[in-house]
């Protein structure tokens, strides 16, 4: 568990990286330690925010069909920015729209790293590998 962690950490901190590199507005200076910090930030911003987020606007999400967890991820990158400047760690969310595009990029360099970075393997459904326990009494 604690490797998984230290995985999603890291992968973060790669997305965010490279959402920093490539969408105008989103800057970060510092080195890896800082970066990683950000990370920490963005995580725990997610795990805190995003649930009570995505609860208050369950009806946005169903009538849009899902796209307004786009809005999600760039409002939970305007928070991760402004706690980021507040504590000087460098990165900086200049606004709406490259938070918007942001978020973009890390969903997608997230969920690129995941596939090609080795893991656990998620499998179909294998109906031969349920244990019989109707003679377990």
């Amino acid at each position: 568990m604690v490797g998984s962690l230290l995985l999603h950490w890291i992968l973060n901190a790669a997305a965010l990286w490279v959402a920093a590199a490539t969408v105008p507005g989103l800057e970060f200076s510092g080195g890896p330690g800082r970066l990683l910090l950000v990370s920490a930030v963005f995580g725990v911003v997610n795990a805190t925010l995003r649930p009570m987020l995505t609860v208050l606007t369950c009806p946005l999400i169903v009538l849009t069909l899902g796209l307004f967890t786009l809005v999600l991820n760039a409002l939970m990158l305007l928070v991760t920015g402004w706690l980021s400047d507040s504590w000087k760690l460098g990165f900086t969310v200049t606004g709406f729209g490259p938070a918007f595009w942001g978020g973009l990029v890390v969903g997608l360099v997230s969920m690129v790293l995941a596939l090609v970075l080795p893991g656990k393997a998620t499998r179909p459904y294998d109906a031969s590998r349920i244990e019989d326990r109707s003679s377990v009494r």
